[in-house]
């Protein structure tokens, strides 16, 4: 079965993968999991006219890997295999479109802790991977 866990660097993304290496004893056959990290675009407007490309790519993976760090030394001490990818984009949309083009039978997020202007604001992204996916969505507090 292979599973998606969409990693913001939180505590309760952590939580996520730590749920999921518990369970997995009891899975028929060890998962496929796919960690996704998705970073907001920051190239806009005329911020490419002071920085190239290349820095801005640096900065996605750099950004990337540090929010992926818990989520992956978990798996790596669980000694669970795993795929990462760093995204850029809108979260939800990303998620979904990661999540059909690996074939993923179940995404598994944490609720994130936004504030009610910030929700309002941004909407929740659970709201709109749940209202997007095709595949399951467990979502954990």
């Amino acid at each position: 079965m292979k599973f998606l866990i969409p990693i913001d660097g939180s505590a309760s993304a952590n939580r996520v993968v730590d749920y999921l290496v518990g369970s997995a004893a009891w899975l028929k056959q060890a998962p496929e999991i796919f960690l996704l990290n998705v970073q907001w675009k920051v190239a806009a407007g005329n911020v490419k006219l002071f920085i190239n490309q290349d820095t801005i790519n640096d900065y996605y993976r750099e950004q990337g890997l540090a929010e992926l760090a818990g989520a992956r030394a978990i798996l790596d001490t669980a000694k669970l295999a795993y795929e990462y990818h760093i995204s850029v984009g809108t979260p939800a949309e990303a998620i979904v479109q990661y999540a059909r083009e690996c074939g993923i039978d179940q995404i598994m997020m944490s609720k994130q802790g936004q504030s009610g202007l910030q929700s309002w604001l941004l909407g929740s992204v659970v709201s709109k991977v749940l209202h997007l996916a095709d595949c399951p969505v467990l979502v954990m507090r």
